[in-house]
């Protein structure tokens, strides 16, 4: 892993990175699945949730693919089909809502640092049609001059594509952006083929890899 020199701009992933579900995915599922009267724990539904996620080697983030994982993680719990259009629609929708996302407390802190000393900022996230609107009630979306979406761009980290759109946009050669993410994969490697230099969050007490850093606020020490 190469040392970070030279940058004049940093991409962030979105989930993960900057924001995660809250209180967790599980919560949610449970909280829509009482609504129409089925009562399973959220616990349950995290681990249900994670098998269903790790499941998927490739996932395009389109409606139809999350319709496919809310069916996975409810398989043989209830009678009740939760990939029926009301509940699933429902559901849906919920996670457009910013109630259900926490901003990582360094989120912010991190950004106005990079800001002040004249960085140029962008995401570029795997996602679907919902970001941009939540990124905007998460009032998270001034901050960027660039926002690269998968679903817009009709190709997914770790494809190149993404990362040579932002560097476009940003008006910044890719050997001088600095892209950071919570996928060894998808942020990772993508940035390798995009080449842009990297680093990956991660949040748990025994990040020791020299390709990690455990706080967005560490971001002020490379740069």
């Amino acid at each position: 892993m190469n040392s970070i020199s030279n940058i004049r701009a940093v991409t962030f992933d979105v989930g993960g990175t900057l924001i995660t579900p809250w209180p967790s995915v599980g919560h949610v599922y449970s909280e829509m699945a009482e609504k129409f009267g089925i009562r399973i724990p959220p616990g349950v539904l995290n681990k249900r949730f994670s098998t269903a996620w790790k499941q998927r080697l490739e996932f395009n983030h389109s409606r139809e693919a999350w319709r496919s994982i809310v069916q996975d993680t409810f398989s043989g719990l209830t009678d009740v089909p939760p990939g029926r259009l009301e509940f699933f629609d429902e559901l849906y929708d919920r996670f457009g809502e910013p109630e259900v996302w926490k901003i990582f407390e360094d989120s912010l802190p991190a950004i106005d640092e990079l800001l002040s000393r004249g960085v140029r900022l962008g995401i570029i996230s795997n996602w679907d049609e919902r970001l941009r609107p939540l990124l905007s009630r998460l009032k998270l979306a001034q901050y960027f001059d660039t926002i690269i979406i998968s679903c817009e761009m009709g190709f997914s980290k770790p494809s190149p594509v993404l990362f040579a759109e932002a560097s476009r946009k940003l008006g910044v050669i890719p050997k001088h952006i600095l892209h950071v993410g919570d996928s060894p994969k998808h942020d990772g490697e993508g940035s390798e083929s995009g080449g842009f230099q990297w680093r990956i969050i991660d949040r748990s007490p025994y990040t020791d890899k020299a390709s990690t850093i455990p706080s967005l606020m560490k971001l002020a020490e490379l740069i």
